[in-house]
Formats: structure tokens, C-alpha cells, sequence
């Protein structure tokens, strides 16, 4: 779109998604540190599960569960400034004129960085996904400076007064619509984390489907994010999740190869948007949908079709960034 724009990510995921400046912070991706969450923070912000749940007061914020993990925080903030500094420095971190916050994070837990960068009239904006609103909430100081919240959940605008719902930005264009010629219909099914996605119940529903009926069940995790693609494209259906909080980027990704996409919705999702292609299951009724798209092909064509045309319809990236800027009195 023309804007000089640069993505600064905390450290390497190991599924070697796009990086730009990564800053390799330690302390993150680390078995020792999980374990010592465990132990140290509250244990409802750290489990992740597929229901919507309604706390008492919203949004839900962040604060140390105890004087351990106070200290620990403020020690890894002092550990990491070197090289977050040495970062800002190096990219100039200090010289743009719009921050997005992905997830409403700051490169400090004390949000020192978004302090400093205001004082000099930048304007920080925050884009929450996933469980960070639901399990974490918000970080004090983030919330209190951020000028526009944006979130690409549906369940989150019930989880902060000021949020406004925006359609995950997504290029359809990066991916073919495949023409399958399986012998066994494939379906497929990636999760990253089972519990948020109600893998205990679509895994043994796949694997029963598998030996009752000519079909393969393919689970899809702990790949490279470029194998992973790879196996989903050879897939006929492709289930995301079932529960209470909606489609992810799997679905979108299964959407645009044009492979028909089995998920839960957000409550009050469909109403908003009655011309979604989703074959929507929950644990009662996910066999039998699966059973549906198996013994129908024309249905399979039909919501290919229906489907990569709903992506490019509604997530286009393009118009989903122009809408943040508008809304957000950027530009």
C-alpha cells in the first residue's frame, strides 16, 4: 500500500512463519519458563480451553498472581533491554508514526517503550487475536494509552467496552484452489494447541469415520508452516474447531484452496453474517455433517466455490488495513 511498515516479532517460532526483525529474546519459547508458570502465575490465565466464558468484570487485566512472578517479570524486562534497545536503535524503532500492538503487547511488560514513543506524538493502536483477551486481558498501562482497539475475535467485543470487530486481514491470493483426485477422501485437521480446539472430540470422530468409511483421517501438527500447507492442500474437508469461539486462520487457509471447512461459530456470528460458508459442527452433530460432505460431491463443489469467493469478500487485507486507518483517524 506504500507504507514504509516493519514487523517486529519477540523471538523465532519453530514453525518458521515470515520474519522480518525478530529479536530473539530468550525466556519465551522455553520449557523452563512454562514450567515456572506454573507455579508462579494464576493458573486461570495460563489454560487455554474452546468455551466462552463471561468474567465478572471486563476487560479482564493483567497483574502479577504473586510476589514471585512480579519479580521474575521485572527481571526479564531487565535482561531483555540490551537487546530491545540495541534493536530501536539499529532499526530505528523510535522513528515511525503508527504502532500496532498485536495482542496488546509492548516489548516491556511495564509498557515503558509505548511511554516513551507517545511523548513524542506517535499514535499506538492495539489488534487483539485469540486467547489474550479471554485468559491474559489487558496490560494496565497498554490499555490506558491505546487510541483504537481492534480485535479479529467476534467473542472478544463482549470482553472489553472499547473494541471494535474487524475481519482478519488474509491474502487468498497466496494459495491455488486445488482440483483433489484422492482416492480416499482426505480429512484434515491442524491444531496447535488440541484443547482450543476440541481436538479430544474431532480426532476419535476422524479416526471412527476412517474405519467405517473409505476415508483418511490426516492430523496435521508440529510441522513446518510450509509442510503443514502443503498436507492441507491434499485434503478434501477440513475441520478447524468446534466449542464456543469461532473460526481461526486454519479455516481461511482451507477456505481459499477451496476445500470445504468445518467449524464452530462465534454466538451471534451467523446472524451477522448469514452468507458464511462454514459447515458448522458441534460435538453432536459433527459425525454426521462429516458423513454429509462425504457422500456428497456437488455439495463439496459448491461450498469450494462459496468459500474462497467469502475470504476474498470479507478478508481482503487490503481493505481490512484501510478500515483500520479509517477508524483509527489514521492518515
Amino acid at each position: 500500500m506504500g507504507y514504509d511498515s516493519r514487523l517486529v516479532t519477540l523471538y523465532r517460532d519453530k514453525r518458521k512463519y515470515f520474519e522480518d526483525i525478530c529479536l530473539k529474546l530468550p525466556f519465551i519459547d522455553f520449557a523452563g519458563t512454562k514450567w515456572i508458570k506454573k507455579i508462579v502465575s494464576n493458573p486461570e490465565k495460563i489454560m487455554v480451553d474452546n468455551k466462552l466464558k463471561q468474567p465478572e468484570a471486563v476487560p479482564i487485566v493483567w497483574e502479577p498472581h504473586s510476589f514471585a512472578e512480579k519479580f521474575l517479570v521485572q527481571l526479564r524486562d531487565l535482561l531483555w533491554t540490551p537487546r530491545i534497545e540495541t534493536a530501536v536503535r539499529k532499526y530505528k524503532l523510535n522513528d515511525f508514526d503508527v504502532y500496532q500492538l498485536d495482542g496488546g503487547l509492548d516489548l516491556y511488560r511495564n509498557s515503558k517503550f509505548i511511554e516513551r514513543i507517545m511523548r513524542d506524538g506517535k499514535k499506538v493502536i492495539c489488534c487483539y487475536t485469540g486467547s489474550d483477551l479471554r485468559t491474559r486481558g489487558v496490560i494496565p498501562g497498554v490499555d490506558r494509552l491505546s487510541e483504537a482497539n481492534f480485535t479479529v475475535e467476534y467473542d472478544h467485543l463482549k470482553l472489553h467496552p472499547n473494541i471494535k470487530h474487524i475481519f482478519f486481514p488474509f491474502e487468498a491470493g497466496r494459495f491455488q484452489i486445488v482440483e483433489q483426485n484422492n482416492k480416499k477422501i482426505r480429512i484434515g485437521h491442524a491444531p496447535t494447541n488440541q484443547k482450543a480446539k476440541g481436538s479430544d472430540i474431532i480426532i476419535p470422530v476422524m479416526r471412527e469415520l476412517a474405519r467405517e468409511n473409505d476415508v483418511e483421517a490426516v492430523v496435521i501438527q508440529n510441522l513446518p508452516y510450509s509442510l503443514a500447507i502443503e498436507v492441507k492442500q491434499s485434503c478434501d474437508i477440513f475441520i478447524d474447531q468446534i466449542g464456543d469461539l469461532g473460526y481461526g486462520i486454519n479455516s481461511l487457509e482451507a477456505l481459499s484452496m477451496g476445500i470445504p471447512c468445518c467449524s464452530c461459530l462465534a454466538p451471534g456470528f451467523a446472524e451477522a453474517y448469514p452468507d458464511h460458508p462454514f459447515v458448522v459442527v458441534n460435538r453432536d452433530n459433527l459425525k454426521s455433517e462429516l458423513l454429509r460432505l462425504i457422500h456428497d460431491a456437488e455439495l463439496r463443489k459448491q461450498l469450494s466455490l462459496k468459500g474462497r469467493a467469502w475470504v476474498e469478500k470479507y478478508h481482503d487485507s487490503t481493505g481490512i488495513v484501510q478500515e483500520i486507518h479509517k477508524l483509527a483517524g489514521i492518515g
